[in-house]
């Protein structure tokens, strides 16, 4: 008989190893792109000193590395997106899928790639693949546009090396409220955010599927709400049916939302999702 792998109480440290290496692997593509910017300013502030002449040429040649390194960032941020979603979130997901095997008692050679499975990975990869390349093709398209302007001031009488770094920070991102913030911990949130709703997802599907679970036990931050953290509905020790952990597998970025099956309560129908415990 085949001793079943405790890999419950493990989780959160095999969570943290991917986000830790995925967030520094994006956060080092995208310093390719600030670091080309801090380099193109220092270039052109040599040229406005006058000890390159200021002459097209020598705009032209600043211009021309600036691109290489445009086209550099583009590779590896591509990459980095598509190991994240053909590579990583799989890895995750399987071990949130483990996790709650676990906590069930059950042996982790229970859990295979069903079509059930396989579906949930292929829409959540594919969904986070398409928000992480829309942030990269926005990110290029704000260094083209802070390289016009560069190019439009370096040829003018009115270069203003600190303007161009303060109307174009590219060691920003920009939210949907239009409010920006550094490219490195919007990396991390991002990711964060990606891996625990990857986790918690896979952990909902196999309570349903494989332990035939209708209600979950939520494990969360004593202040964090259930569908948003300042949502008053507070999600910690409360019940969830499982239709609600899939709808809801995580309320915001640094979410540390956990699962644990119900086993005891299957059949009960007089439960209202939400209570506490």
């Amino acid at each position: 008989m085949t001793t079943p792998v405790r890999r419950g109480r493990t989780l959160r440290a095999r969570l943290l190893a991917y986000i830790t290496d995925a967030t520094t692997r994006l956060q080092a593509a995208w310093r390719i792109l600030t670091n080309a910017q801090t380099a193109l300013l220092n270039a052109l502030a040599l040229i406005r000193s006058g000890r390159r002449a200021g002459n097209s040429a020598g705009i032209r040649a600043v211009t021309a590395v600036f691109q290489r390194s445009l086209a550099a960032f583009d590779r590896a941020a591509a990459a980095f997106a598509e190991r994240w979603a053909a590579r990583d979130l799989p890895l995750i997901y399987r071990e949130g899928a483990w996790t709650m095997l676990d906590h069930a008692d059950r042996p982790q050679d229970t859990f295979s790639w069903t079509q059930r499975h396989r579906d949930a990975i292929t829409i959540t990869s594919a969904q986070y693949y398409a928000d992480l390349t829309r942030r990269i093709q926005e990110a290029l398209r704000r260094a083209r546009a802070f390289l016009r302007a560069a190019q439009d001031a370096a040829r003018s009488a009115n270069l203003d090396i600190e303007a161009l770094r303060r109307e174009h920070p590219l060691d920003t991102v920009i939210y949907a409220n239009n409010s920006r913030h550094p490219a490195d911990s919007w990396a991390h949130a991002a990711i964060t955010w990606q891996a625990v709703t990857t986790a918690n997802t896979a952990a909902a599907r196999t309570a349903l599927d494989e332990l035939d679970c209708e209600w979950l036990e939520v494990r969360d931050g004593a202040d964090c709400g259930w569908i948003e953290h300042n949502d008053p509905d507070r999600a910690d020790r409360t019940l969830r049916t499982v239709q609600d952990a899939l709808a809801h597998p995580s309320a915001h970025p640094g979410c540390v939302r956990e699962f644990l099956p119900r086993l005891d309560l299957i059949g009960r129908t007089e439960i209202r999702s939400g209570a506490l415990l």
